[in-house]
């Protein structure tokens, strides 16, 4: 027995262990931290089928290096200068996104002295809350087009300035004004800042992602499109069915009820609004609740 307990201590004795200290288990945590969330952001966009394709070529590459292609080992080695300036390229919006991100306030609130943009108790009153949902759904029931944006923590001013500027507290009538059929401002988006519609025609980028149902036009695309490339909520309604949908951090929800509606701005009035979803088409089923792909 005692031979035995020699054997094991002198085998532990001779096992490396490496001095670990406070630093040590802090960096694997903050690393742990950054890998996991950047799997995640790949996970949740486009650069996740693009990550698949690199995956391909290197194995390609692995194929090649096992069997000596010695050209194309040569044609890879000559070419790695490039293909990290196309990686940049063709990730360029998932990074651009990425950054607009990791610069979010609610990210930096309280850490970086100068983050100028601090919380407000709300970002607008109730009483705009109230005229937007009734807009909304007052147009919904003439079948009256519309695409409302709302402005979050990303400044929308560059879409601003592609339309006319108004600045006009958010009414009901207004909005159905702007959007009523053969006006002059019924052709783009409106957007609001705060309890103000700040612009209106404005012009949005649409949305290239695939997963889009082929039944939806150029409105829809465009309120998709704004909520990918920022944080900004977009109210769409649809000109051929009279249905209300939502869209915010790239997920598209469509035919929400009024009290779906109401529920969202109120929790985008506080700035409580979940934010970083996976991008999603959902189709609601008004008052039912019920939600399913398509």
């Amino acid at each position: 027995m005692r031979a035995i307990s020699s054997f094991f201590g002198n085998y532990l004795d001779n096992i490396y262990r490496p001095n670990v200290e406070f630093s040590d288990v802090a960096e694997i945590l903050i690393l742990a931290f950054f890998l996991y969330h950047i799997i995640l952001w790949m996970k949740n966009s486009r650069a996740w089928t693009l990550l698949k394709g690199i995956l391909v070529i290197l194995l390609f590459a692995l194929i090649a290096s096992v069997f000596n292609f010695t050209t194309i080992l040569w044609i890879a080695g000559k070419s790695i200068n490039v293909a990290l300036i196309a990686i940049v390229v063709i990730f360029q919006p998932e990074l651009r996104k990425a950054l607009e991100q990791l610069g979010n306030k609610k990210y930096l609130s309280g850490l970086l002295p100068f983050d100028d943009q601090r919380e407000r108790a709300e970002r607008f009153s109730e009483k705009t809350v109230n005229e937007i949902v009734k807009a909304s759904y007052e147009m919904a029931k003439k079948k009256t087009g519309a695409l409302i944006v709302i402005e979050q923590n990303i400044n929308l001013e560059d879409y601003i300035k592609t339309g006319i500027a108004v600045d006009a507290y958010v009414t009901n009538q207004l909005l159905i004004n702007i959007f009523e059929h053969n006006t002059p401002l019924h052709d783009g988006a409106v957007i609001i800042r705060g309890n103000r519609i700040v612009s209106a025609t404005c012009y949005l980028p649409l949305s290239d992602n695939m997963e889009l149902s082929k039944e939806l036009g150029t409105r829809h695309r465009a309120g998709a499109g704004i909520s990918e490339v920022t944080d900004a909520f977009t109210i769409i309604v649809s000109e051929e069915t009279g249905k209300v949908s939502i869209a915010n951090n790239g997920e598209l929800v469509r035919n929400v009820d009024g009290e779906y509606l109401r529920n969202k701005l109120e929790l985008l009035k506080t700035g409580k609004l979940d934010d970083g979803k996976r991008i999603k088409i959902w189709k609601r089923g008004g008052r039912s609740g019920e939600e399913k792909n398509i």
